[in-house]
């Protein structure tokens, strides 16, 4: 099914056409014609079946086709990372260079006068995240009154993130009569029931099962310990077969010694974290992107708005807690039926995380022996002494602790127990 069957404005089909788009993915059939009839939407699909262009197409195409009778914000994204607002950002620049939009763009991290004069200006779409969105509108309320479509990208994260409050408020401020959208890769029943307080009678469009990674993403395990995982990794990375690497860290500091040790083997790496500027998270990915940089190490909140092309291989250095995270990482990585493969360090205490996953996923992981590669010692463990006692060498002291540094009802036992023998020790 060509996208001119969809009904889509012209200037839209336009676009789409000089995109290099020619047919669209299962979600964009289903849910473009639900949102051109002005439905409210809650779409599922798997992380890279082009879930942005599900929503940004048919929103587009009504604001072409209704010309605002007003100045002020006709459609609202809200999503949970600054990397997803630039990706949605150049999406829109794409889909709508046929048309005269007016785009503001509100993230944290970066200066809010330029933010505040892209509103005063006024701006007929708007990509934010919730905190920063909320700091930029107080004072400036009557601005959100001539909303017409509101769209929650990665609704699930959001609200795990605790954006649950500020989506409240920021509610609370929209006109009634709205069309509202959220889109997510997952979504648990917990966070489906509370998003139903944002939408009256949704519509709902489930591609494939909530918790299916994509099919063309090769997903195996290596079991190793914890120290042994920065070597196992170098002795990935030294042949041609891991090209473009995502590799996931549990936390900020963690990914940059990762990167540190790969920077120590002369490979071109570069980190994407919280405690990243936003300038040094755009070169970042820019680099990723560009392929001046092999290896991109992340967390999982600054990565969801990761949308590289490419991507061979995704390295869950730190095996994920929750099964919604995993399917988020490996999708970075098959996106647009492409191959890749999902490569999981899989350390001894992360067995109950695995069984966690397996269950949620319905199927068993690949467990997988590396080539060639032999665990280091642990350093910390050879130190300790080994083998049996001399029988020449003194006995050790007895234990004795300090009197000081004992509670009052233990040191009286402890000096009963010393005071008398043993038939006569106070009962």
């Amino acid at each position: 099914m060509p996208f001119q069957v969809l009904g889509l404005a012209g200037p839209i089909n336009q676009a789409v056409k000089d995109a290099g788009y020619t047919e669209p993915t299962p979600i964009q059939t289903a849910a473009i014609p639900v949102i051109l009839q002005r439905h409210n939407l809650m779409g599922i699909a798997q992380t890279g079946t082009g879930k942005t262009a599900a929503f940004v197409l048919p929103l587009l195409s009504l604001i072409a086709a209704n010309p605002p009778q007003h100045r002020g914000i006709r459609a609202l994204i809200m999503v949970p990372t600054r990397e997803l607002v630039v990706q949605i950002e150049e999406n829109i620049y794409k889909y709508s260079r046929h048309l005269p939009l007016r785009i503001a763009t509100i993230f944290g991290g970066v200066s809010q006068r330029p933010q505040v004069r892209a509103l005063q200006m006024g701006a007929d779409l708007v990509v934010a995240t919730p905190g920063r969105l909320l700091d930029v509108i107080r004072g400036r309320e009557q601005s959100l009154r001539t909303l017409e479509f509101l769209v929650l990208d990665e609704a699930d994260r959001m609200l795990d993130m605790g954006f649950v409050p500020a989506i409240r408020e920021i509610v609370r401020l929209l006109p009634r009569q709205r069309q509202t959208l959220l889109f997510s890769a997952t979504l648990s029943r917990e966070v489906e029931k509370l998003t139903r307080e944002f939408m009256h009678n949704p519509k709902l469009i489930e591609i494939g099962r909530r918790s299916n990674p994509a099919e063309t993403v090769t997903q195996y395990l290596y079991e190793v310990s914890h120290h042994a995982k920065q070597a196992l990794l170098s002795h990935l990375l030294k042949g041609d077969t891991l090209r473009t690497v995502l590799v996931f860290s549990r936390t900020k500091h963690g990914a940059d010694r990762i990167a540190r040790r790969l920077e120590s083997m002369k490979i071109p790496v570069a980190t994407l974290h919280a405690n990243r500027s936003q300038n040094q998270r755009l070169r970042a990915l820019q680099d990723f992107k560009s392929g001046r940089v092999r290896v991109l190490v992340a967390t999982d909140i600054a990565a969801r708005g990761i949308d590289v092309e490419g991507i061979s291989h995704v390295v869950n250095y730190d095996f994920p807690r929750h099964p919604e995270d995993y399917v988020h990482r490996i999708g970075r990585t098959g996106r647009a039926h492409a191959v890749g493969e999902a490569i999981s360090f899989l350390a001894p205490d992360d067995f109950s995380h695995l069984r966690t996953l397996e269950r949620f996923l319905g199927r068993g992981i690949l467990r997988r022996r590396v080539e060639g590669f032999a665990e280091p010692a642990n350093t910390a463990a050879s130190h300790r002494p080994a083998g049996p006692r001399d029988p020449s060498a003194p006995p050790p002291a007895p234990y004795r602790p300090r009197r000081d540094t004992m509670p009052w009802r233990l040191r009286r036992s402890y000096q009963n127990q010393n005071r008398f023998p043993s038939h006569e020790r106070p009962r």
